[in-house]
């Protein structure tokens, strides 16, 4: 097999992964997103669950401090992540009550990025996303490793 031939097919796979549309195209850092400087606690029933990469997305019904309700659709980490710190989609099917920790949207709309979500047993699970930006808020475990 000539390098030509092998080399081709490498090249045109760095070509399609670079130039398609996709989910790994659409991450980004904390900071670019979410603003440390906004934490919020959303307290309600999940609605839905996008178990999606590069971030799923946990939607949250929350009462406001005016009795209206809100759906906020609350970051987490990937799929995979979430998976390892016990997060699933069967402890997160929709009408389970939690209480999430985290950080507002920059543009201020009903977006967040969770730090942390506390289940009515009182268990708690890590579900951030690292990176730049985020705040070194101690919730994050590979914090302590560093």
């Amino acid at each position: 097999m000539s390098r030509s031939s092998i080399l081709l097919p490498v090249v045109l796979a760095l070509a399609v992964a670079v130039l398609s549309p996709g989910s790994a195209r659409a991450h980004h850092a904390f900071g670019a997103e979410f603003d440390p400087n906004r934490p919020l606690v959303l307290r309600g029933p999940v609605v839905k669950v996008e178990w999606v990469n590069p971030h799923a997305w946990i939607h949250v019904e929350h009462t406001a401090e005016d009795g209206t309700s809100e759906v906020w659709m609350v970051e987490g980490g990937t799929p995979n992540t979430l998976l390892r710190a016990g997060l699933t989609r069967d402890t997160l099917k929709p009408g389970t009550v939690i209480v999430v920790d985290g950080y507002q949207a920059k543009d201020r709309s009903n977006r967040a990025n969770g730090r942390d979500v506390t289940f009515e047993d009182g268990r708690k699970i890590f579900m951030g996303s690292s990176g730049t930006g985020a705040p070194r808020d101690g919730r994050d475990p590979t914090e302590r490793a560093q």
